[in-house]
């Protein structure tokens, strides 16, 4: 049985939807079966695995308020996709009438775990309804931090999300790691925010860094994974890397 992974974090501009893309898809270069599923109405996951999100016809709003999930995967180029479309913005509006709506994507998930190792979900940049319905979801977290100034603001936020739906909603809500991003070993900020990092979080914090690479910032706009743009880049190798850390972490859980 699949485990599904929520990655998030309030704050914009993190990395989040980049690390999410890249290690479904490095999971899927190692062997793995691993679906994303793109929570955030903006659907840069989505045009980031190679889907042209305007021609989405049913996905992750479809499976939220009714659909069958397994109908509404996308086999992509890049690997399996839940995708999101505009529809996707609506749906904060539908859900808040519903009841028990915190629960509907894990009821939803549910049916397509067996089919996974791994389930990535990636959260909006915001602590709202669909990223409750993520973090509800999985069975971990995974936060991206950028490594720069303000990269601790919103974070202590965040984590206290994290442990009130524990206590409230998802008991086994486990925090994955905390994955450093946008890492320049050229300046003392990174270094300091690094520090800052690991002295919180402590074991948490990933062994892999994932460091400030122009290949990482280039994929998208082609409507690919880094590994797919160019295998042999710093931010390629960083997420096979960080693929093969998790992979390890969950032998050993």
């Amino acid at each position: 049985m699949g485990k599904i992974i929520g990655v998030a974090n309030q704050k914009g501009g993190v990395g989040k939807t980049t690390t999410s893309v890249n290690l479904t898809y490095a999971l899927t270069l190692l062997k793995k079966k691993a679906l994303i599923v793109d929570a955030d109405p903006q659907g840069n996951a989505t045009s980031a695995m190679g889907i042209d999100k305007n021609k989405v016809k049913s996905g992750t709003y479809e499976v939220l308020i009714g659909g069958k999930p397994e109908e509404s995967v996308v086999k992509a180029k890049y690997g399996d996709v839940l995708p999101s479309n505009r529809a996707l913005a609506g749906a904060l509006i539908e859900l808040v009438e519903l009841p028990e709506r915190e629960y509907i994507l894990r009821r939803a998930l549910e049916k397509l775990k067996d089919k996974y190792d791994y389930i990535i979900i990636d959260c909006p940049p915001s602590l709202e309804l669909l990223t409750l319905n993520g973090l509800v979801a999985a069975e971990s977290v995974l936060v991206p931090v950028q490594c720069e100034y303000f990269a601790l603001e919103g974070l202590s936020d965040l984590m206290s999300t994290v442990r009130l739906i524990k206590r409230k909603l998802n008991p086994n809500l486990e925090i994955e790691g905390v994955v450093l991003t946008m890492y320049d070993s050229r300046t003392n900020l990174s270094m300091q925010v690094a520090a800052e990092v690991k002295r919180y979080f402590k074991d948490k914090v990933t062994k892999t860094v994932i460091p400030r690479n122009v290949r990482l910032s280039e994929a998208p706009s082609h409507g690919k994974p880094v590994m797919a743009y160019d295998y042999a880049s710093k931010g390629s190798q960083a997420y096979l890397a960080l693929a093969r850390e998790i992979i390890e972490r969950n032998k050993k859980g």
